[in-house]
């Protein structure tokens, strides 16, 4: 669950733009291949981020959070999204699919251990990762935490955040007939998949524009230019698809319940106090529970990487773990 990040507005702080060193279609198996790019400091200390959606893949901002003298900084778009093959690809595109892809990358490249950097849905990625190769991780860094639970998907799709944006919300669902609206991310599932291009991407754009919408603290409803057709396709494809399961977690709740495995991985979460896509107490429960992580609480903020807060938040967290002991 992320804003996608295409637009930069100019944030103090963050680095300058950079150009990767090392570009890469990854043949992962099944029929995929994964873009990956390598940029700043080829010696330095190995950080990978993960992007949000499912299916939001990278954008060349979030380069930016990193010292480019100190960081070798890894991105990749996810199965089926941004610069990978097939787009809007399902097949064979599960979260353990995902980790084992993370698991790929890091060997080629041949890196013992990294910092592992996600927001929303990359934050669920990144704690199941974690949870998966604790061995692996470093530090944890989290931005506006997504822990893929029925309660967390009944807040965003089933009239919990409609609550404060009813408008947005009887726009979201105007497209659906009334008798499918108690359980909207089936609905719009039959209408992603439907098989008719044209009726895909208009539930897409519809899909995208709610999410969007509600990113930013400065909300300014569905009036905005709509995503690209091939996009929003790929994203709302992808959120829908992990949506409707789960988040092929398993157990609900299974992050919670699996942070035993990381007790050794110290980790930094940056929420958003007003992120209405992902709301605090999610982050504040995984703080609470987790033992050795670190909450930074970021006032006047919402959801989005690009707010101007949270990303020099984010720069300011960076920058400190500099001095950390890989």
């Amino acid at each position: 669950m992320d804003k996608p990040i295409g637009h930069d507005n100019a944030h103090k702080g963050l680095y300058p733009y950079i150009e990767p060193y090392d570009q890469r279609l990854l043949d992962v198996g099944d029929g995929h291949r994964v873009y990956v790019e390598q940029c700043g400091n080829p010696d330095g200390m190995p950080v990978v981020v993960l992007h949000g959606g499912p299916g939001g893949g990278c954008s060349p901002t979030m380069r930016r959070f990193f010292d480019p003298a100190h960081y070798r900084v890894i991105l990749f778009d996810q199965r089926g999204c941004g610069r990978s093959k097939p787009s809007a690809s399902t097949h064979e595109n599960t979260t353990a699919h995902l980790l084992a892809d993370i698991e790929l990358i890091r060997n080629t490249l041949e890196i013992s251990r990294w910092v592992v950097f996600g927001g929303s849905w990359g934050a669920t990625l990144a704690l199941a990762y974690t949870q998966a190769q604790p061995q692996a991780v470093a530090h944890v860094v989290l931005r506006g935490v997504f822990m893929g639970t029925r309660a967390e998907l009944d807040w965003f799709y089933g009239g919990g955040a409609a609550r404060f944006f009813p408008e947005l919300w009887a726009q979201f669902t105007r497209a659906i007939p009334e008798d499918e609206h108690g359980d909207l991310i089936a609905a719009y599932s039959k209408r992603l998949f439907s098989g008719d291009i044209h009726e895909e991407n208009r539930f897409a754009r519809a899909w995208t524009r709610w999410e969007n919408a509600l990113a930013s603290i400065e909300t300014r409803g569905l009036l905005g230019a709509d995503a690209p057709s091939d996009y929003a396709r790929a994203f709302a494809r992808l959120e829908n698809h992990y949506f409707s399961n789960g988040c092929f977690l398993g157990e609900d709740g299974a992050l919670m319940n699996g942070l035993w495995k990381m007790t050794n991985v110290p980790g930094t979460i940056v929420q958003g106090r007003y992120d209405m896509i992902c709301p605090p107490t999610t982050a504040w429960e995984l703080h609470r529970n987790w033992g050795r992580s670190r909450l930074e609480m970021v006032g006047l903020s919402g959801h989005a990487l690009s707010e101007p807060a949270i990303a020099r938040e984010l720069v300011r967290v960076m920058n400190q773990m500099r001095h950390v002991e890989m």
